[in-house]
């Protein structure tokens, strides 16, 4: 039977919105789930690009201006090779051969190897 305004009357009218209204509101879980990992997945993308950009652009402390490093006298550089915030540089001091090595920020030595034959 049915009404004046054409709907059914009774308990058939709760019964036809009932799963529905489940899906409709399993879709709406689902897409307030989606926007909650669209939005975690760029702040933490946001993130990653802000930290790279901040050691690109910050200053990372290196030498401003020119420094000098004193070697002894008769001393010539055969190879010098910077890595790992430190400086190596092989030197033949009057025919024995010396490694020496120096922080890049501060030009103070850490180092020193003396290398010699057997006799």
């Amino acid at each position: 039977m049915t009404n004046l305004s054409g709907n059914p009357r009774g308990n058939l009218a709760g019964a036809a919105d009932g799963p529905e209204s489940a899906a409709a509101q399993l879709v709406g879980r689902a897409r307030v789930m989606m926007v909650i990992s669209g939005l975690t997945t760029a702040l933490a993308i946001a993130a990653v690009v802000t930290v790279i950009g901040y050691r690109m652009f910050a200053g990372t402390g290196a030498i401003s201006g020119d420094g000098i490093v004193t070697l002894p006298k008769g001393a010539h550089i055969i190879s010098a090779v910077a890595s790992a915030g430190r400086i190596a540089v092989l030197l033949d001091i009057d025919g024995a051969t010396e490694l020496r090595t120096f922080d890049i920020k501060t030009l103070k030595s850490t180092g020193r190897i003396r290398f010699a034959t057997e006799p």
